[in-house]
Order: structure tokens, then C-alpha cells, then sequence
């Protein structure tokens, strides 16, 4: 049989996720789990596609502040938006979420979900990686494409679950990852019913109503999903919640973390990153036998575009 996986390396992480697909998928075999239960949960930035320098959609986020700034001359004095303005991202970050939270409200609200909707598709049609020079959408991770595809092809149903917006995902999830809309989970805002000219509409208003991260994951899984994954996929100590609740449930189990180890082919970080560092998910999942794929050992291609 040609194999589901060609761009793993041979190895413990590509034979431990085989194993546990063959036994949870085997008839009869006591292991087993019927195709309702086949739930996996991946997260998106850094799991599914690159998040350096910076998760991509901070850089949605800054290009939509630039593009606004003629209308709101307030901006050149006012932190975080004078530091975007001025090119210091350094400064945007050290702001943590509460800065980005205000960019995120400034640039996500104020229009319908099919504006926004356009509006990302947009971006993501024509916005180019600083590094690479490719498109945003390009910069996914051709393991855990066929990974996605191989558990459907298993029976299972695979959903994201991100501190990403869930809006700015779901304009590229399906056609990028094959996951539908109603399957990504992720930071979400409130929205509004208003009747227009031309007919209802929701609006997207300028409160947060979740930020999709940590011990929120696991909430929006039983929020959304209502059943308990028996699969994760994380690479941050953002993700860990959600691999320990999929763990901490009955029968068979699997929890994977992407450790980015290759700076040659991508980048090279985990503990000190201070975006999403990976520090005390990769202790608990020494602890805890997890499965770490180690980009360097692990992937013999890492993008789509790689030879």
C-alpha cells in the first residue's frame, strides 16, 4: 500500500501515529472506536502552518490598522497603534494580549461577517511572507496535510481549535486544510442581528466574547463539539489544556506536540519564545510519553513548495 505519510521521516513519531490510527480503526479489535467518537482537534498557528515572525493574523491586523490610520489621525498618538504606525512591532508585542485584543476590536468590527469575510480572503490572495516570499496560505506544513487527510480517510472528523479568530480562519480553512467552517473553533467576538435594505445581517461588534487559548480550549471543544477528542495537536503551552483533556478521557488516547527544532527549513524555538513558548507542554509530554515530532528529525519536507 502506498504510504499515507510520505513526507514523515521513519521514526517514533510517524509509527506511534500509524499504530494508534490502525488500532482505534480495526473491527473487532479492543481498541477500537466507532467513527461517531473519531474526534481530533488541531491547533492552527505553529501546528498547521508557520507563525513566524509573528502569528499570521497579527500581520492581518497591522495591515488593516495602516490601511485605516488616514481615518483616525488620534492614532499617531495612541500606543498600541502609534507603535504599528511608526514599524515597531517589538513594541506591539511586548503589549501583550491587551494591545493586540485593541487592534484585533479596531480592525474585526464595524462591518458584516460577509465584509469581513471578503476582506480576509482578500489579504490572504495577495499578501506574501516576508521570508519566503509566499503566500500566507502556502506556508503550511505538508506533514500535517496529510496527516488531516489521513485520519479523514480513518473516519475521523477533524476540527481546529485556535487562539485564532475563528472568521479569519474559516476564510481559508476549508479550501487550505479541507476543514469546513463549521469545524474551526477559535477567539471569537460578538456579533449583532440588524435588518438592511438589503435584507438581515450580522454584524461584528467590538467586544471579545473569547479568547480561544489555554483552559479556554477545552471549553470550546465541550462548547462546540460536545464530545471528548481522542486526538490532539498542539505545539505550544497554549495547546496544553486541550491535550490534557483528550488524554484524560477513556480507551485509547493520543496527543502530539510539533516541536520546531529545524531553523534551516523554518525556524528554530520553544521555552523562550514569548508569543506562544512551548515549555511546559514539552515537560508533561516527557512526562507523559506524548508524542513530540521533531521537525528536523521528523519531516523530510516541511511546506508544499519544498523539492
Amino acid at each position: 500500500m502506498a504510504d499515507p505519510l510520505p513526507s514523515w521521516n521513519d521514526g517514533v513519531a510517524k509509527t506511534s501515529i500509524l499504530d494508534f490510527v490502525a488500532r482505534v480503526t480495526t473491527p473487532g479489535g479492543q481498541d477500537y472506536v466507532a467513527p461517531e467518537k473519531r474526534i481530533a482537534t488541531f491547533d492552527n498557528d505553529g501546528t498547521l502552518w508557520s507563525e513566524q515572525p509573528y502569528p499570521f493574523q497579527i500581520e492581518f491586523a497591522l495591515d488593516q490598522i495602516k490601511a485605516l490610520a488616514s481615518q483616525h489621525p488620534e492614532w499617531l498618538d495612541k500606543e498600541p497603534f502609534k507603535s504599528v504606525l511608526t514599524g515597531d512591532v517589538k513594541s506591539v508585542l511586548a503589549g501583550g494580549v491587551p494591545a493586540l485584543a485593541e487592534l484585533v476590536i479596531a480592525t474585526h468590527s464595524g462591518m458584516t461577517t460577509e465584509d469581513f469575510d471578503v476582506m480576509a480572503r482578500n489579504w490572504l490572495a495577495a499578501k506574501r511572507h516576508p521570508k519566503t516570499n509566499r503566500l500566507f496560505t502556502e506556508m503550511v506544513f505538508q506533514p500535517m496535510l496529510e496527516l488531516l487527510a489521513y485520519f479523514r480517510a480513518n473516519g475521523f472528523k477533524t476540527f481546529i481549535v485556535s487562539g485564532g479568530g475563528i472568521e479569519f480562519m474559516r476564510a481559508f480553512a476549508e479550501i487550505t486544510y479541507g476543514v469546513p467552517p463549521e469545524q474551526v473553533i477559535g477567539s471569537s467576538g460578538k456579533l449583532q442581528f440588524e435588518m438592511r435594505a438589503g435584507g438581515p445581517v450580522l454584524t461584528k461588534l467590538g467586544e471579545i466574547v473569547v479568547i480561544d487559548d489555554k483552559a479556554e480550549k477545552p471549553a470550546a471543544i465541550q462548547n462546540h463539539i460536545g464530545r471528548r477528542p481522542i486526538a490532539s495537536f498542539g505545539n505550544s503551552d497554549g495547546d496544553l489544556e486541550m491535550l490534557q483533556w483528550t488524554v484524560a478521557g477513556d480507551g485509547p488516547r493520543f496527543a502530539m506536540l510539533v516541536h520546531h527544532t529545524d531553523e534551516a527549513r523554518e525556524w528554530a524555538y520553544d521555552r523562550k519564545w514569548a508569543v506562544a513558548p512551548l515549555d511546559r507542554a514539552l515537560d508533561e509530554a516527557d512526562a507523559r510519553h506524548w508524542t513530540v515530532a521533531d521537525m528536523k528529525e521528523d519531516w523530510r519536507r516541511i511546506f508544499p513548495f519544498d523539492s
